[in-house]
């Protein structure tokens, strides 16, 4: 485990001494995550402007509502598990689309490290940061700027159980790209069907229940992204959905092992690729 922690620290350096060599490249990867956040939340306020809660009836009877700033807790919420993903373990994005391909993974191959870790580790996504801080803006904004009755329900020691659960939360993420981009082994390429399972996150960014059953069991159960925003930001907004974190826990172990039998499967079948 040390020496992993070790050459992970490795690792980054080196992508760090790289960067520095295109400053530029780096800035221009930061202002866009920047702008795309704030695309979404300038529609998302634009929504608001003209409705004065969500909504969510059955039957035609209102069951529960969410007000802008809890939606926008959610919201936030939501960007920091991806984010800490994103910066650290984005690599995966590129054995799914060219890594495999093109054969360069046969490098990974010929290296005294688990080829998963060593793919995982290669590359340190610096511009994730302006997502992290996003997410942590909005949290800080939507709870300031909270009506006195919503504030009130707010109970911070909450968010303790809620940072225990954060690094299943970022497996959740970690997995769903691994067992997508372990299709690679057999197909060459992925990276289609990891974009498409990883954009469901974009559901848990609101409250889950406004999607009908179907939709709402995909994002908790099976691509279960709700459980890495909607429901932990819920429980510290009102204490309800205390049945997530352990479930998050539960689901995300679950998970991991699943995308580790796939990746495991897959470098048993793979075979080099390339010209």
């Amino acid at each position: 485990m040390f020496r992993y922690m070790r050459l992970h620290k490795i690792f980054i350096k080196q992508d760090l001494k790289k960067l520095m060599e295109y400053k530029v490249d780096f800035l221009l990867g930061a202002v866009g995550f920047l702008l795309e956040q704030a695309v979404q939340i300038f529609c998302l306020g634009i929504i608001f402007a003209s409705i004065p809660a969500l909504v969510y009836r059955e039957n035609g009877v209102v069951q529960d509502s969410w007000i802008f700033n809890e939606v926008l807790f959610i919201y936030g919420f939501s960007l920091i598990p991806k984010g800490i993903d994103h910066l650290f373990f984005d690599n995966l994005w590129g054995l799914g689309y060219w890594i495999v391909d093109k054969g360069d993974f046969d490098k990974y191959l010929t290296r005294p490290v688990y080829s998963w870790f060593y793919v995982l580790c290669e590359k340190f996504c610096v511009d994730a940061l302006g997502e992290i801080i996003v997410g942590v803006a909005l949290i800080i904004y939507s709870t300031l700027t909270m009506p006195m009755e919503v504030a009130s329900a707010i109970n911070w020691w909450r968010v303790l159980p809620v940072l225990a659960v954060m690094p299943f939360c970022i497996m959740i993420f970690t997995s769903v790209k691994t067992a997508t981009a372990a299709i690679s082994f057999w197909t060459k390429r992925s990276g289609h069907i990891t974009h498409m399972c990883y954009m469901t996150n974009d559901f848990a960014k609101y409250p889950a229940k406004i999607y009908n059953v179907f939709v709402k069991t995909v994002i908790t159960y099976i691509l279960p992204f709700a459980l890495t925003a909607y429901y932990p930001a819920i429980f510290i907004l009102r204490g309800e959905s205390w049945w997530s974190l352990p479930v998050t826990v539960l689901v995300s172990v679950v998970l991991f092992a699943v995308s580790q039998f796939i990746w495991n499967k897959g470098i048993s079948s793979y075979e080099s690729a390339g010209s």
